[in-house]
């Protein structure tokens, strides 16, 4: 700066300068922006993500998905904490990764330190899954088999710490079957081939449009949904409640995350692209009919509060589990 613009700046100037945060904020996104998954692709984490990548993109520019499966999203989490804060990578994170993993055991990152929360868009419930081999029709047929079959029943699920597996462990205490074994996988995709393939006889994946015409064409059984009320796209399915199992609730949340320290105008920013995409009709019916419910708000207070919520929830639970191998 010369010195007579110096001068013709001033006090007030000066410091509007000196304290906007480093980088062309005001150009925000001057570049294609990463948006780690933190499952493989094809599954219902990635599935959501790319819905609102594309609508968010209208407004944002260049969004690029990398997923980074394994661990329970918990590899993905920790690049995305370890990721320079300049808006330019962001998480699409899930309970999985930022409540039960770390209520579960010390992570290298901290999921309240380590990220800004921009906007939890969406939850979705699990579901008791099996294949049509499988002779039962509801969770209590379920429990009989299983007792009289207990050296061949295992679940498959998205991977240790994941909300599947939290949902098939949970279905496992309250019904009194231990013996079914829980084989994890690097994501919801691989572990539904397997589940469709009959290699599990029972799976806990999240409700969606694909699980639902799985269901329809008979490919797969849809026991029960982990939710308090049913679906109002998919009413036919009953919840665990109904069928004796009250404390049968699963859900996993979709949200947006920045690494700590982003700079609230580039957060701000993120969560008005957000809030716009939200308000998509494609997008609200998309959601829908796929089993996903949209949150009344979706701005960074509420994904906090959210945050929060689920970790008071879940503490207990956890508790209750821990001393069993998951």
């Amino acid at each position: 700066m010369k010195r007579r613009e110096f001068l013709q700046l001033g006090a007030g100037g000066l410091a509007a300068v000196l304290s906007s945060p480093a980088g062309a904020q005001p150009g925000y996104p001057e570049r294609a922006i990463k948006l780690i998954v933190p499952r493989p692709a094809g599954g219902v984490v990635d599935i959501i993500a790319r819905e609102w990548s594309g609508k968010a993109g209208k407004t944002l520019g260049s969004i690029y998905i990398e997923n980074m499966g394994g661990g329970g999203g918990v590899i993905g989490a920790a690049s995305a904490a370890r990721a320079v804060a300049d808006g330019y990578t962001l998480l699409f994170g899930t309970n999985s990764e930022l409540v039960i993993s770390p209520l579960l055991a010390p992570q290298t990152y901290d999921p309240v330190a380590s990220f800004d929360p921009i906007a939890i868009l969406c939850d979705s419930p699990a579901s008791i899954v099996v294949h049509p081999t499988v002779p039962v029709s509801n969770l209590r047929e379920l429990v009989a088999y299983t007792k009289v079959h207990k050296a061949t029943m295992n679940y498959g699920s998205a991977g240790a710490g994941t909300i599947y597996n939290l949902a098939g462990e949970l279905f496992k205490n309250l019904a009194g079957v231990p013996e079914i074994v829980h084989i994890p996988y690097k994501g919801g995709g691989p572990a539904l081939i397997d589940a469709l393939s009959g290699q599990v006889p029972l799976s806990t994946p999240m409700m969606s449009e694909q699980l639902w015409e799985l269901h329809k064409q008979g490919k797969l059984k849809i026991l029960a949904v982990a939710a308090e009320r049913r679906l109002s796209a998919m009413p036919d399915i009953p919840t665990g409640a109904e069928q004796g199992y009250p404390d049968l609730v699963a859900r996993l949340f979709f949200g947006l995350f920045a690494p700590a320290k982003t700079p609230k105008p580039i957060i701000a920013k993120i969560e008005e692209a957000t809030k716009l995409a939200m308000q998509d009709p494609e997008l609200k019916q998309n959601f829908q009919k796929s089993g996903y419910e949209t949150l009344a708000t979706s701005d960074a207070a509420s994904a906090a509060d959210y945050i929060a919520k689920e970790v008071v929830r879940w503490k207990p639970i956890l508790a209750q589990l821990s001393s069993k191998p998951l």
